[in-house]
């Protein structure tokens, strides 16, 4: 019985990993490409809760712009005088 094309392939690709495994060199750029990878990931994550808490803070801005604006319309309000200066 003769293999196909992607049998021999596939047995082709396991021999060049199982060789590859034995290099003590790919051995340590796999381990770092690893590595690499396990950073990214991390980064990722802190990424997007920063963009979460920037998402909260831009929300909690408009909610002191209008507590301040509350506060300026009653401060101004209290500060007019109910009758007006006479001559």
């Amino acid at each position: 019985m003769t293999k196909s094309t992607l049998d021999r392939l596939t047995s082709l690709g396991e021999e060049v990993i199982g060789k590859a495994s034995q290099n003590p060199n790919l051995a340590r750029v796999v381990g770092a490409a690893t590595q690499l990878k396990d950073r990214v990931d991390d980064l990722s994550k802190r990424v997007r809760g920063l963009e979460a808490m920037e998402k909260r803070i831009a929300e909690l801005e408009q909610r002191v712009k209008k507590v301040e604006g509350a506060q300026k319309r009653a401060t101004t309000a209290a500060k007019k005088p109910s009758e007006p200066p006479k001559p």
